[in-house]
């Protein structure tokens, strides 16, 4: 099976986009890491004076957002009952696997291969450690998504692939350590991660999540979790006051906080739980069906 057909060998658009997308990142780093070389110059690059660093912290971006991205497809076949969504969750946890195996590479790339050198940063350094972890939990996934692992393990493969859930905490904190100050994406990350975890949560304890009263509750919820996730970050880690944070995410005129995203972002899906709710499309079938018979 070919990334863009589906099972029966058919072209499949929905899987064609998906790896096209999957695509782009690396594709946009390919052209960032040649444009405009003067002579091979490497500073020259749109990806500035530290172009390995930039890229290591673009692969590594890509990373997680493809791992946030897998995630939210089971939700979304949920709510918005779109079961052909489950096509492309395979391949988005590959290509976020994908990319953080290019991270880890171009890590090593700029300490020139050095594997004692990466070997004692990633023991000494917490932040690496914990995103280190993160990808092996990756690897550990990616290694058994071939359909021939997933019938050789049978229910122990459903056992083995929660630990996504851990991985996704592991690799939104390696994100917010190595953010350093400024953590509005890692913020962001995180609260669609939480976001993705209250659906998760709110089917496993019975809600319906084609109830859009129930989809709106759980967007306000990780908004309020989101600015906490924020408050406590630059707490801790900043000592900035809580107040400041709080003030900073009701003033819109520089920038718009990631709590509001993720307030947007589950509004609207709350929206489509509405849209598409079993009962709205049964009825629209049901007004289709006279029209056809009249006819």
């Amino acid at each position: 099976m070919m990334p863009w057909t589906d099972r029966a060998g058919n072209l499949s658009l929905l899987k064609t986009a998906t790896f096209v997308v999957t695509l782009v990142p690396a594709l946009l780093l390919a052209y960032y890491a040649v444009a405009g070389f003067p002579k091979g110059a490497v500073t020259s690059s749109l990806l500035g004076p530290r172009p390995f660093n930039a890229a290591i912290l673009h692969t590594g971006d890509w990373a997680i957002r493809f791992l946030v991205l897998s995630l939210a497809v089971t939700p979304l076949r949920r709510i918005g009952q779109w079961p052909r969504l489950i096509l492309v969750r395979r391949m988005l946890g590959v290509a976020a696997l994908g990319y953080a195996l290019g991270h880890l590479t171009l890590y090593f790339f700029d300490q020139n291969w050095d594997l004692w050198r990466v070997a004692s940063e990633v023991a000494l350094r917490i932040y690496l450690t914990i995103g280190f972890v993160a990808l092996l939990g990756l690897v550990a996934l990616g290694s058994t998504s071939t359909d021939a692992a997933i019938r050789k393990l049978g229910a122990n493969w459903n056992r083995l692939h929660r630990i996504v859930y851990g991985i996704g905490i592991l690799a939104a904190l390696h994100f917010f350590m190595q953010s350093k100050a400024d953590v509005y994406q890692p913020t962001l990350i995180a609260g669609f991660f939480l976001l993705l975890m209250a659906y998760r949560l709110m089917h496993w304890r019975g809600f319906s999540l084609n109830s859009p009263f129930v989809l709106l509750a759980i967007a306000i919820g990780a908004a309020l979790a989101t600015a906490a996730v924020e408050v406590a970050w630059y707490g801790t880690a900043t000592g900035v006051p809580p107040e400041r944070v709080l003030s900073a995410n009701l003033q819109f005129s520089y920038s718009v906080r990631p709590a509001w995203w993720i307030l947007c972002a589950g509004a609207a899906v709350a929206l489509l739980g509405y849209v598409r709710a079993p009962g709205k499309a049964q009825a629209q079938r049901g007004r289709r069906a006279p029209a056809k018979a009249a006819a």
